[in-house]
Order: C-alpha cells, then structure tokens, then sequence
C-alpha cells in the first residue's frame, strides 16, 4: 500500500512540475532497474532535470526511489529495503546524442528484516554515492542511463544495514515530459 501511495504522489507531482509554468529545459520520469552486485533487483522510479541555468544544461538534477519490494523480494523472502535517493550529474558532451556523465548521490536507505529477533540489527543508514556511465537520447522523447556507483557509506551489518553493499549498476528508461 505505502509503494502504491508514494507512486500516486511521485507520478502527481511530476504531472504538476511539468505542466508548471518553469521554463525546465528538460523534465524526465521514467523507471530505474538497479542491481546490487552480489545481491539484489531494486526497481522503481526516476525523476531527472535540467535548465540552462545548470550550466547550460550540463548538470542535471534527479531523485530516485527503489525497492526490493518491486525486485527480487517479489515472490521470495528476500529482506524488503528501499531506497530513496537525490544527487547531482554532470554530463560529458551534454549537446551529443551519447552523453558521459559523472555523478554524486545521497539519501536514505531503509531495510525491513520483518522478524522481531533481528530488531537489534542495524536497519537504516544514509546514503552517499559515486557514479559514472552514460546515457543516450533518441529524436523522440525518450533516453536511457546505464551506469554504475559505488556506495561510500555501505553496510558492515554492525553499526550499518549489512545488506547495503558498496557496487552497484542501474539502467534507467525515461520519458521526457518537457523538453
């Protein structure tokens, strides 16, 4: 229920941002595969934008919510955790079609180990993270991000979520609603 509320209100929002009257020179949602190296699918949703004020369009701002919820826990047991992530790119050749980007995350992570014994484990943390790849955008309304980060707070499963490891690679599919 709290995954379909937070979609309601993600995917209003950004209707709303949208058809404000911003002058945004691009204004993107779209879905984020992400996969934790040795762990898990964390799937969800992405918002990313850009304005000439940003350096003419050399930085772009975006926020990302994931969850294993809508991954590999659906259907199995594994551990239920979510993320909920801002940060900060820069992209490489911003006017190309093949773009490079280098960027800086933050947030929060979250996990659910559902059974009352693991209550003394630690099961949240922020989040701060590197990441680099690229992206790619068609004539159409549409462009791709494939990247990979590395988690510079990750779990130690002592005084951090043991289940927030430090690599991970994200492909993300966008739809620009203002552009």
């Amino acid at each position: 229920m709290k995954q379909k509320i937070l979609f309601c209100l993600f995917f209003f929002s950004s209707q709303y941002l949208a058809n404000a009257q911003f002058n945004f020179s691009e204004f993107n949602l779209g879905l984020r595969l992400q996969k934790t190296q040795n762990l898990y699918w964390e799937n969800g949703l992405s918002l990313d934008f850009s304005n000439d004020f940003l350096l003419n369009r050399k930085i772009h701002l975006k926020g990302s919510y994931v969850s294993s919820s809508l991954g590999s826990a659906i259907g199995s047991n594994a551990i239920h955790q979510e993320s909920f992530i801002v940060g900060a790119e820069y992209r490489i050749r911003h006017l190309k079609r093949l773009q490079g980007l280098v960027g800086l995350n933050t947030g929060y992570f979250r996990a659910n180990y559902e059974e009352d014994m693991f209550k003394i484990l630690p099961h949240e943390s922020m989040l701060l993270s590197v990441e680099t790849g690229i992206s790619y955008h068609f004539d159409a309304p549409y462009a791709f991000t494939l990247s990979t980060g590395y988690n510079i707070i990750n779990g130690n499963g002592i005084s951090t979520p043991g289940t927030l490891f430090p690599v991970f690679y994200q492909f993300s599919m966008f739809y620009s609603l203002k552009h």
